[in-house]
């Protein structure tokens, strides 16, 4: 059998699993709206005279119902039976989407509107995501979480970024944005068609154990998930390691790279667009890279150094002459980042006991996140200090530096050395007869 055929097994062997399947089919459906929202939103408030300001309104509205929320998102995971939460929240994304359609179609939509959407859509990611954590471990084997999640990886920027967007571009184009936002619904409606299939098994349903008074309050069950991470150190200084690295590159990655596009390489909107395309090419590549491969024995050595060295290029981007240079280190950025990210999720899964899977994986949700808008609002205020060229330096360099010391200090080789996650390949079995 040779290396790609099994390399293949392995990445359709999840869905060997029916609900699995399912879940997966949904989790598409469901992404590819969230693509399309980004189009249909940005055009209908255009549509409505709006300019920059209110788009960032909208936009920013979005942000604050994620990270307001993803806290009791993970805890919601935990206390409550997940299956039931994504089925709940695709619901509500098909309630909010229809009738922002309506409105729209009815001419009767404002930009308030548009504002309790976003708001919603950001919300309800907060609970959606926690959940299909949660859920993944408890419908597949061990072995088989490092394709899904590379699938994953694999199918989002692709879904998200590109072909949700184009459809959303094409609608609006075609016909109107209202008519963009009522495809939303329907992608959200077949992912709730879908959801309904999965069987209603108990471990589905699984939430934090309970003492002898019931299960414990939401305050209780936070500072459990807290206390776990605070405890744990191979988690404590990975998060601690993200919170930095993400507050490093993020602003000038968001805000900065367009200016690079534009004052130096004189390109104009559709050579930015192309440089995304390239980082999103370079995710595809990374989590099917690591997908269709067994999970490393070193696999927190191995993610901390896709982390780190994935990040160096970006201090060269402030020195390109030429967009095939700005492309490569993109690609190069993109496939690291998102190599490290399913080996990250996988190991989250596989480690973290299963009744406080969804609040660890909002920790890291909220972690993550938290910096981002700091990094993005520094970005520009920076630039007027300092040049382009430093600041990537900055952006390129920290990542390295704070990953040595947290794969030292959080003792990464020794605690993966005592806690090996390499387990049997059934495929490499089959093979070897």
């Amino acid at each position: 059998m040779s290396t790609l055929t099994t390399s293949m097994q392995r990445l359709v062997r999840p869905f060997s699993q029916r609900d699995y399947a399912l879940l997966a089919s949904a989790m598409v459906a469901s992404t590819f709206a969230s693509g399309m929202w980004a189009v249909a939103m940005v055009y209908q408030v255009r549509a409505l005279g709006g300019g920059p300001m209110e788009l960032s309104v909208v936009a920013t509205v979005n942000s604050v119902g994620l990270l307001a929320l993803v806290l009791v998102g993970g805890i919601a995971a935990d206390r409550y039976s997940s299956r039931r939460i994504v089925i709940g929240i695709q619901a509500l994304y098909l309630l909010v989407m229809s009738g922002t359609a309506v409105l729209s179609l009815t001419g009767a939509v404002q930009l308030w509107h548009l504002s309790v959407t976003g708001f919603f859509a950001g919300a309800g990611a907060a609970f959606f995501y926690p959940a299909y954590s949660a859920l993944l471990p408890r419908m597949l084997p061990g072995e088989q979480l490092l394709a899904a999640n590379g699938l994953e990886g694999t199918v989002r920027p692709v879904v998200q970024t590109a072909l949700g967007p184009m459809a959303a571009g094409f609608l609006v184009a075609l016909i109107s944005p209202a008519h963009a936002i009522l495809g939303v619904a329907l992608c959200h409606l077949t992912a709730l068609a879908v959801l309904q299939f999965i069987r209603r098994r108990p471990e589905y349903d699984t939430a934090a154990p309970e003492d002898e008074q019931g299960q414990p309050g939401i305050l209780t069950q936070l500072r459990e998930g807290v206390g776990y991470t605070m405890r744990t150190s191979w988690l404590r200084w990975t998060l601690l390691f993200s919170a930095v690295s993400v507050f490093s590159f993020i602003g000038p990655f968001e805000v900065l790279l367009p200016f690079i596009v534009s004052d130096q390489l004189h390109g104009d909107a559709t050579l930015f667009g192309y440089a995304l395309a390239f980082f999103g090419i370079g995710s595809a590549a990374g989590s099917l890279l690591i997908a269709s491969s067994r999970f490393p024995r070193r696999y927190l050595s191995l993610m901390t150094a896709c982390w780190c060295l994935g990040t160096l290029p970006l201090a060269l981007v402030g020195y390109v002459d030429a967009a095939w240079m700005l492309f490569a280190i993109l690609v190069v950025f993109g496939l690291t980042d998102a190599a490290g990210m399913v080996i990250w999720g996988t190991l989250l899964q596989r480690r973290v006991p299963k009744h406080l899977l969804g609040r660890i994986s909002s920790l890291d949700f909220f972690v993550s996140l938290a910096l981002m808008p700091v990094s993005m609002a520094v970005a520009g205020p920076l630039s007027q200090l300092l040049s382009l060229q430093a600041i990537f330096i900055f952006a390129g360099v920290i990542s390295p530096v704070f990953g040595i010391i947290a794969w030292k200090a959080g003792k990464f080789a020794k605690d993966e050395l005592a806690n090996p996650l390499d387990t049997p390949d059934p495929v490499a079995e089959l093979e070897n007869g």
